[in-house]
């Protein structure tokens, strides 16, 4: 039985007392057991950390015990003892014989994973207990400051924290935490054979400038309309749904992955036109002639093949119109407890409203709101986030088109926000516009530049947190809306700028 540990509130005596969920018996019984055998460490380190336990003391013997573990070194009460000496904490338990006391029962042995499940199981419950009292509290007051949908939004995310995390307050990683987190990752774009560290684009020059998607990152990808943004956006979205299916059938396990399921908020196209251009992109068929059913009996059947082969990918998307902020990251976090995405895109951020608690709010700063919504969206599930956003008309005026970090429309904040910005480019699109009449005498002079640009692109990298910035060379195929790398013998690789 899990016994019951009482505390009284902060504001005096007249408080009632609140008891808090904890079983000490059954940490030092746990602690015990490791001390005895270590090789029960590994039964339960994978899902008990050191911030599980209610007593501070079973906390800092179980984190000194996983790192003598892990140096390969042998923890016992005596290999302990030096390092709680001049624990104050222990003197209070009778000193370092505490160590052996704990160690002493060898039935604990028998009982350790039942042991650790429980720790774990009251650990859910003090932060429930804690959500629980911050939820009251907040429906409690009723000041005019008060956003009661905000209220909620905190809760759901609180909760989901609770249900990712296993009970663990917030806290500072050591450093020791962190560089292991980086060791990991650099391990794992060792291991990918492409310099993958993150989540693939499917297109090797965007990987190779950028490796991968990163989690937590804020991606914004930016463009005119007619550059091809939604189109980048679903070929990066197949591909690392369709890479994380690969990952599975050849057994690579889910940490050195370079895939991931996906969910695309289109907030833009309904989910069907979405599939269209997917389908056109894998069969090779026009997505124009799947639309009108311009398309043969054998053509049908490479469709029905693509389809057939696509229905186990693991790519979610949601076509709900006028999503707010708050209701999108609901969303996302319900599939990241359902289905695991691994990534999220959103076509485009200025279809999201904001909360719209204030009338007089401008649209600079619901932008912001969304944005720093996006950015926090991204560190919360630790997934990356790729955000389409639209670019003002500046880039019209000037006589060269390519975009510029200035250029991001409405807010400054976006850019602030992002961790990378990308633009995309397609030159032939500018140079189709200045098209002059077949009897012009620069005709000649246009339909040689066309060649030259045709159906090529460029992926602008304007910020990167981790890298460099310079621009990625792309082909298109505005049949099916595909991108591709640029053949490296015509001199479209990557540009790489320090």
């Amino acid at each position: 039985m899990a016994e019951v540990v009482q505390i009284v509130g902060s504001g005096g005596s007249g408080e009632e007392v609140t008891a808090l969920p904890a079983n000490v018996q059954a940490e030092a019984a746990l602690l015990g057991a490791l001390l005895i055998d270590n090789r029960l460490v590994e039964d339960v380190q994978m899902r008990l950390r050191a911030d599980h336990f209610y007593e501070p003391l079973h906390a800092r013997i179980y984190e000194q015990i996983l790192r003598f573990t892990d140096k390969n070194m042998i923890a016992t009460p005596v290999t302990l003892k030096p390092l709680f000496e001049a624990d104050e904490a222990m003197q209070k338990v009778g000193g370092t014989s505490y160590l052996a006391t704990i160690a002493g029962s060898r039935a604990s042995i028998i009982g350790a994973r039942d042991f650790a499940k429980q720790i774990y199981d009251l650990a859910l419950l003090r932060a429930l207990v804690g959500v629980g009292r911050e939820m009251v509290e907040g429906a409690l007051d009723t000041s005019d400051e008060v956003a009661p949908l905000e209220q909620v939004e905190a809760a759901e995310t609180a909760l989901y924290r609770v249900a990712e995390e296993g009970g663990a307050e917030g806290k500072a990683k050591s450093f020791g935490d962190a560089s292991k987190l980086a060791l990991d990752m650099a391990e794992k774009a060792l291991n990918s054979g492409g310099h993958l560290s993150g989540v693939t684009t499917g297109i090797e020059g965007i990987n190779a400038k950028i490796g991968g998607m990163h989690k937590s990152d804020l991606i914004i990808l930016a463009g005119r309309p007619g550059m091809g943004k939604t189109s980048l956006a679903t070929n990066i979205a197949f591909a690392a749904a369709q890479r994380w299916n690969q990952d599975e059938r050849d057994g690579i396990e889910e940490k050195k992955r370079v895939g991931a399921p996906v969910v695309f908020f289109s907030l833009e196209m309904s989910a069907d036109q979405l599939a269209t251009r997917i389908l056109a992109e894998q069969s090779g068929i026009s997505g124009e002639n799947l639309r009108m059913g311009k398309i043969s009996k054998t053509e049908f059947q490479s469709l029905a093949r693509a389809a057939s082969d696509l229905a186990s990918l693991p790519l979610y998307i949601d076509d709900t119109p006028g999503l707010t902020i708050a209701a999108m990251r609901t969303r996302a976090r319900r599939l990241k407890r359902q289905k695991g995405i691994g990534a999220v895109v959103v076509d485009y951020l200025q279809l999201l409203s904001g909360s719209g608690r204030s009338s007089e709010a401008n649209r600079v700063q619901e932008i912001s709101e969304i944005s720093r919504g996006l950015k926090q969206l991204a560190k919360e599930l630790d997934v990356p986030v790729l955000a389409l956003s639209q670019l003002s008309r500046a880039v019209e005026q000037r006589e060269d088109k390519r975009p510029l970090l200035s250029d991001l429309r409405e807010s400054g904040s976006i850019e602030q926000d992002a961790d990378m910005v990308w633009f995309v480019f397609r030159p032939d699109y500018y140079v189709a516009m200045k098209q002059p009449s077949e009897d012009h005498p620069d005709f000649a002079m246009w339909q040689e530049e066309m060649e030259r640009v045709y159906g090529t692109a460029e992926l602008i990298v304007a910020k990167q947190r981790h890298g460099a910035t310079g621009r990625v060379k792309m082909l298109f195929d505005s049949k099916t809306t595909r991108f591709t790398d640029a053949p490296i013998d015509d001199g479209y690789t990557a540009e790489r700028r320090g």
